[in-house]
């Protein structure tokens, strides 16, 4: 009954038009009262319970980071430096749009600031060599979905902080799905672009592309930073978050000097409110995860798939539709703290791989970035691209069965996700 009340409760306020964080909140105060001995006191005290968990440290780090990076001059020196790289093929201007929002994906974690910062360089910068505005931001709003896949991701860290699963070890399993989707779409670029004989520069001389190297090279060294002291036993995923920011602030400050000093306070205002949204969002979902685990609610739901004999492939067949359904409402970061705590307990009681199930959440989530009514990348695409929100759908829905092919290859081949962890012997 408790369970019936608290999933009603939520549902309907979803359906009302609540925010989500108060959604959450409501749901699962109103379960705990009624149904529970819990008091208004142990509902405060659980609410102040997120601050403690320690992972969830990275959060602001990582949004401060992505922050001044997002502000100063990153974006522009390394679609400079991928431009480079690839301009001279056919379409090489929109192969090098989509390798910048790798390059900034792994500074940012975040998918609407790379859309952000690099949209606001690479479409006019298309159009101005005979691209089509809608084709330019078709690109740059799929290309953006990278930022919640290649690490450091946010959605990774918080999956990682709601299911208790190692977040270096979440990250190092979304390199290569990172890679593979970059080069994917590259490659898909790359037979259109010959086909419809699209525009290309002339070929960088060496010269050049050491010169776009050296201007980039800060920008990228975040990226060594992070993943190369992680990964090198020098710190910890949280750890890394705040050596990145302090590094993020100092590039844009004083290398870089995109940033002026007085600046500064206001990017870290811009970031602290940011964050506090979040952690709202996050202390209500905690609460609600908190209810759910009380009343054993995950534990029945698994224990009644299983008596339904329902094999792995066919929940994760049922979870991805699920998930892309609920992606084209809300954002990635209320999913993953709505749907995990219920569905990771059954997707680890089937077998399935904890590490493996979070890609699998992520890759959804960056289909519905792109997928109306709701999808983020599309009302920021609509701001860069100068365009309607019914002409940025548009531009990305062709886009959309590469991304869902990629899902499939991605849920049904665990090795995608998982052999990059094995073999750096984060797993077993």
């Amino acid at each position: 009954m408790s369970g019936i009340f608290l999933l009603s409760v939520l549902l309907v306020c979803l359906a009302l038009g609540i925010p989500v964080a108060i959604a959450l909140g409501t749901a699962g105060s109103l379960t705990m009262l009624f149904f529970s001995d819990q008091t208004l006191l142990s509902i405060a005290q659980r609410f102040f319970h997120t601050m403690m968990v320690y992972p969830l440290l990275a959060v602001p780090f990582f949004i401060l980071a992505g922050t001044f990076m997002t502000s100063g001059g990153a974006a522009q020196r390394m679609v400079a430096f991928a431009n480079s790289l690839v301009g001279h093929y056919r379409g090489g201007l929109a192969i090098a749009s989509v390798l910048a929002c790798a390059f900034f994906s792994a500074v940012s974690g975040s998918s609407p600031a790379t859309v952000i910062a690099v949209g606001s360089i690479a479409i006019g910068g298309m159009v101005a060599s005979g691209y089509t505005r809608p084709f330019a931001t078709g690109v740059i709003c799929n290309a953006g979905t990278l930022g919640i896949l290649i690490p450091p991701s946010i959605v990774l860290v918080i999956y990682g902080a709601v299911t208790e699963t190692s977040v270096g070890a979440l990250f190092m399993a979304g390199i290569l799905p990172g890679v593979l989707l970059t080069l994917l779409m590259m490659l898909v670029l790359r037979i259109i672009a010959g086909r419809r004989r699209m525009p290309r520069q002339e070929k960088a001389g060496w010269r050049r592309i050491l010169s776009t190297g050296k201007e980039a090279f800060w920008a990228m060294m975040l990226i060594l930073i992070i993943l190369g002291g992680i990964y090198g036993g020098v710190f910890t995923p949280t750890e890394a978050a705040a050596v990145a920011a302090v590094y993020a602030f100092v590039i844009a400050v004083f290398v870089y000097r995109d940033v002026p000093l007085a600046k500064a306070p206001s990017v870290v205002i811009d970031s602290a409110k940011v964050t506090a949204m979040l952690m709202f969002i996050i202390a209500n979902a905690y609460i609600f995860a908190f209810v759910l685990t009380s009343e054993q609610i995950p534990q029945m739901a698994s224990q009644a798939i299983i008596d339904l004999g329902m094999p792995p492939w066919a929940f994760l067949l049922v979870v991805n539709l699920l998930l892309l359904v609920a992606g084209q409402f809300v954002d990635p970061t209320s999913v993953v703290l709505i749907l995990a705590p219920l569905l990771f307990p059954i997707a680890t009681d089937l077998g399935i791989d904890p590490i493996h199930f979070g890609i699998v959440m992520v890759v959804n989530l960056e289909i519905g970035l792109v997928t109306p009514p709701v999808g983020l990348n599309l009302f920021v695409a609509t701001g860069v691209g100068k365009m309607t929100l019914e002409g940025v759908i548009r531009a990305a829905f062709p886009w959309l069965l590469l991304l869902l092919s990629f899902l499939v290859v991605v849920t049904y081949v665990p090795a995608v996700s998982l052999t990059l962890p094995k073999w750096m012997g984060v797993l077993p």
